[in-house]
């Protein structure tokens, strides 16, 4: 099962059709293949369960998707020196200086030959979309990964009205309000981690397995600096970072969640893989929730 670990949520801005069958098919014409000999990179669809061909997995109104890349591992200072060396060579034989184009073609022929003999890099990026809420859930750390994924997607379906989800309070106001306030609500508990900024100078500071609540902090937040990162737990289920951008990084699960569904033989990949999807999704679902409903969110444009 993908237990999502860092998380970027989108709101879709209009309803749309996700008909099982018509997904599919979309998603077909982007499956993804991997690499063949001259191709540097591929990118494309692959099954979320190993035991489906389905390129989709769905339980309840929530869709999993999961985006796979594969790069070819090619160096610049590997091509740049083959290339000096053939160069050399050619200019050396031929007694002549190469011209740009002749230097262009050998370039191009050098990469096709380190290509077939270069490793592979994979990556595979969760896409989680919650039909009933109309919000989009992508496990990356980065918004360009994200980006990435949700490009793929709306090539594949043809189009993809979404926009970053936004709280409607401003975040760096609300926590920096959580700590020194104490108005963290009780469904939350703060952990030991944070970053404060002084959104004046840039200044930041970074505090790891310390009280936040301790005077020393609390004289930043008093002179003017506020909180742009927070680490929390919800309910002694899952801890997270709660970022400005309304991101959640570094997503765990407690074991006594995790371990809810050990019942379930190992052998019963599809069963324990829906009972893991329900949970999780019903996990940070129910968060998100709680943070809307405390929060509001950021109307539409």
């Amino acid at each position: 099962m993908y237990w999502f670990k860092n998380i970027l949520v989108y709101r879709l801005t209009k309803k749309l059709d996700w008909a099982l069958d018509a997904l599919q098919n979309n998603l077909a014409q982007h499956q993804f293949t991997s690499c063949g000999s001259a191709d540097q990179s591929k990118f494309g669809w692959q099954s979320p369960l190993s035991t489906s061909e389905l390129l989709h997995f769905s339980v309840g109104g929530q869709i999993l998707l999961v985006a796979h890349r594969e790069e070819k591992i090619l160096p610049t200072n590997v091509v740049k020196e083959t290339l000096e060396n053939r160069v050399q060579e050619l200019e050396a034989a031929q007694q002549r200086k190469l011209k740009k184009t002749e230097k262009q073609a050998l370039k191009d022929d050098v990469v096709a030959t380190l290509l077939m003999r270069a490793f592979s890099r994979h990556q595979r990026t969760a896409l989680w979309i919650d039909t009933t809420q109309d919000l989009i859930y992508i496990d990356a750390a980065s918004s360009k990964r994200a980006e990435d994924v949700l490009a793929l997607l709306r090539k594949s379906l043809g189009s993809l009205p979404v926009i970053p989800f936004a709280f409607a309070e401003e975040l760096p106001t609300t926590m920096t309000n959580w700590l020194l306030k104490d108005e963290l609500p009780q469904w939350l508990t703060c952990l030991e981690e944070g970053e404060f900024k002084d959104l004046d100078t840039g200044s930041t500071i970074r505090c790891k397995n310390q009280d936040l609540y301790e005077q020393d902090i609390q004289g930043h937040l008093t002179t003017g600096k506020v909180v742009t990162k927070l680490a929390l737990d919800w309910e002694n289920h899952f801890s997270f970072v709660l970022n400005e951008d309304a991101s959640l990084k570094r997503v765990k699960f407690a074991d006594v969640v995790r371990e809810k569904n050990d019942d379930i033989l190992k052998e019963d990949i599809e069963q324990r893989f829906d009972a893991d999807f329900v949970l999780m999704t019903g996990e940070l679902s129910l968060l998100m929730k709680n943070l809307i409903e405390l929060l509001g969110e950021k109307a539409l444009p």
